[in-house]
């Protein structure tokens, strides 16, 4: 698989940590930066990166991380076509992706540390879109419960 990760200066160590535990699964990685966590950076942008190389189909997942993972997770809800789950837990990384199809993932720099963001991680990209009754709430997740699309996406 071929992921795509980006943080914002908050959570560049732990991005880092990421890239390579991606790299060591033996998945393609497409680190979208920074290149360091010595001068602030604006979240949306790094969000933007990785999002769109999701929705245009260059990479098959995304991997955004800042100090909460709240700013990234509201920017990349943003996108159309994206699914992005803060997860603290690799439980919630596994339902993310089995229940809402999450494609991207987010995790919060200043939340978790290594080892845990290494379990979550490998669980989001273990787990499989389970479909079904699920399917239905994902199409909702699109539109809108009435058929409508929703906050301009």
């Amino acid at each position: 698989m071929k992921i795509a990760v980006a943080s914002d200066h908050a959570a560049y160590q732990l991005k880092d940590f990421v890239v390579n535990y991606i790299r060591e699964k033996g998945h393609s990685v497409v680190d979208f930066g920074p290149e360091s966590g010595e001068r602030s950076v604006d979240y949306p942008d790094y969000a933007d990166k990785v999002c769109k190389s999701v929705t245009t189909g260059d990479s098959d997942f995304g991997v955004l991380l800042c100090g909460t993972g709240i700013g990234m997770s509201i920017a990349a809800n943003k996108y159309r076509g994206v699914r992005a789950a803060l997860c603290l837990f690799p439980e919630m990384a596994e339902l993310a992706r089995r229940h809402n199809h999450a494609n991207v993932l987010v995790l919060g720099g200043r939340l978790i540390g290594s080892e845990l963001a290494g379990w979550i991680v490998e669980a989001f990209l273990a787990s499989t879109e389970e479909g079904g009754r699920h399917q239905v709430r994902v199409d909702k997740l699109e539109t809108g419960p009435s058929g409508d699309r929703v906050n301009g996406n």
